[in-house]
């Protein structure tokens, strides 16, 4: 999320709830008084970007249900405040391991308590990684367990006793974790909700262990261990939660709840937070960024972010199965004029496919503009000019800047290689599913890293990852994939890493378009909202200051370029 998709959006529905709460008050009264009672209250009012399309940690698939689950759900660690590299306790109050990493033993606190007052427990731990690795409950990430002894050969079914996996709970509060290899980054790893814990009670009374889409995401039924509990889900509008008063660690939460929009629009999240009803947007148009860089840094913030915008490219397709006709894609996309005139927020050209900023590790410099290189490629496939090239789609999800992108993408296409592409928007849950289907020919898709090790953006293009949805697999990669994680020396298994991505790289079964920054408006009251290079931020630690006007000078949250 992590080893995540990206949406930047939400619902139309409340686009038209938000168009009808702005125009009720002139924008500056509103702005002071909604914002004002907010910080008062201590509520944050945030986008959560689409409707979410699960609160399951163990099913969901985006950034956006991530975002919102962490303040519900807490795992064996925490995220630090400042650095997302590294954690603090959550429901361990302390672990260690042994020399070579490969074995983790966990202490589950006295103290840590489910949100319906039970105790929470190493057994839950272990139910819910079973769960995980149940392969008929489908979990998209079940791959990332699969580095536990005998994970991959319980869900690939050859082995049926789940005592076997390297899940041990020695007793109510021991928890020990062994792996196939060293795992120095596990801590990172943790903080992703593939490992998080779930109520082994609550979800046997709304199904079985492999029951998917159950009730138990209901509010009234919802059962977690994080800083906060759901107190209402209005569908297509707003989830609001509440401080968890079970939460082990509860004199350090500040808030006393969040409001997580479902806010589609990029235009519209500007002009919510603008007339007062947002402390955060979730991006920001592109045509507003210089806008706001002249006239109000201190609403905006660009931070690094670990990311790729990309597209899938379904190789089951007839005309794209031949690797040179992805290629030839790859080098028709002029990126620096996308990131220069269109995007506008300091991203950079994608020239490999994972982003720079993973410690050791350096970005592959693979594509480059090279619009004769793409033509040669084309015409080598059996379409000299174009000629006889059958028209394909590129799906998006619902986003004015998908769109724009697309367009742009499109254009190349038809100037540089002669072919025609067509267009296709899709609400993101719907978006999803298809993807998830392969009913695609080619997919806008982006990736956020899950934890700070580059195997979070390698692992998932494994032959058959529930991640992976482009039908590319490769024998090779797989055993690098393999190899990288039973490798103790981290130079050597950096190597190996990167003959990975340049196998994937060569077979191109996607087209990277762009690494991420994260541009974004947030109003001076909200405080301790560091950047973190996988915005990933532990709600506890986050506080509103009342008496922060809207739009405040001095605050301290200047724009970062």
């Amino acid at each position: 999320m992590r080893r995540m998709l990206v949406s930047l959006i939400g619902c139309a529905a409340a686009v038209v709830c938000c168009i009808r709460l702005f125009s009720t008050a002139p924008a500056s009264s509103a702005a002071s008084r909604t914002l004002q009672e907010a910080d008062r209250a201590k509520v944050l009012l945030l986008v959560s970007g689409s409707e979410p399309r699960t609160l399951d940690p163990q099913e969901s698939q985006g950034v956006l249900e991530h975002h919102i689950i962490i303040a519900l759900i807490e795992g064996l660690v925490g995220g630090d405040e400042k650095d997302q590299a590294r954690c603090v306790p959550g429901m361990a109050a302390d672990w260690a391991h042994n020399e070579d990493y490969s074995s983790w033993l966990f202490h589950i606190g006295e103290d840590r308590r489910w949100s319906n007052g039970d105790p929470v427990t190493a057994q839950d731990f272990v139910f819910a990684y079973r769960r995980m690795l149940t392969a008929s409950f489908g979990a998209a990430y079940a791959d990332m367990l699969f580095i536990l002894k005998g994970a991959e050969d319980y869900y690939r079914g050859k082995i049926k006793d789940f005592g076997q996996v390297g899940v041990k709970a020695l007793d109510d509060h021991r928890l020990q974790l062994d792996f196939v290899g060293p795992t120095p980054y596990l801590l990172s790893m943790l903080q992703h909700s593939a490992w998080f814990p779930v109520h082994p009670a609550t979800i046997l009374k709304f199904g079985n262990i492999d029951t998917r889409d159950s009730k138990w995401t209901r509010p009234e039924n919802y059962v977690g261990t994080g800083p906060f509990r759901i107190k209402t889900w209005r569908p297509n509008d707003v989830i609001e939660v509440e401080r968890n008063p079970y939460y082990w660690d509860r004199e350090t939460v500040k808030l006393n709840g969040i409001k997580f929009f479902a806010i589609e629009n990029e235009m519209t999240q500007n002009r919510a937070f603008m007339a007062g009803q947002l402390h955060k947007t979730d991006t920001v148009p592109s045509d507003k960024v210089a806008y706001y860089r002249r006239k109000k840094p201190d609403l905006l913030r660009i931070d690094p972010y670990e990311g790729v915008y990309f597209y899938r490219v379904n190789v089951d397709r007839p005309v794209l199965k031949d690797a040179r006709v992805r290629l030839a894609l790859s080098y028709a996309i002029d990126r620096e004029a996308i990131c220069k005139n269109i995007l506008r927020a300091d991203q950079k050209p994608a020239t490999g496919y994972t982003p720079p900023g993973m410690a050791g590790y350096q970005p592959l410099d693979k594509f480059n503009f090279d619009p004769d290189r793409a033509r040669r490629l084309l015409a080598e496939a059996g379409y000299p000019d174009g000629k006889g090239f059958p028209k394909f789609t590129i799906l998006f999800n619902t986003s004015d800047a998908h769109r724009t992108i697309a367009e742009a993408v499109q254009q190349m296409w038809k100037e540089e290689l002669n072919i025609d592409v067509g267009l296709e928007n899709q609400e993101w849950k719907v978006y999803l599913d298809t993807q998830n289907n392969k009913n695609y020919d080619i997919s806008r898709s982006a990736w956020i890293g899950d934890f700070m090790d580059p195997v979070t953006f390698l692992s998932m293009w494994t032959t058959g990852n529930g991640n992976n949805d482009t039908n590319w697999g490769n024998p090779q990669y797989d055993r690098l994939i393999d190899e990288s994680n039973h490798t103790g020396d981290p130079q050597k298994r950096l190597q190996i890493l990167r003959e990975a991505e340049e196998l994937f790289l060569n077979e191109a079964p996607v087209v990277v378009v762009y690494w991420y920054t994260h541009d974004y408006l947030i109003r001076p009251s909200v405080r301790n909202w560091y950047p973190l290079a996988l915005d990933n931020h532990n709600y506890k630690f986050i506080d509103l200051e009342t008496g922060a006007g809207p739009e405040e000078k001095g605050s301290g949250r200047q724009a970062r370029h």
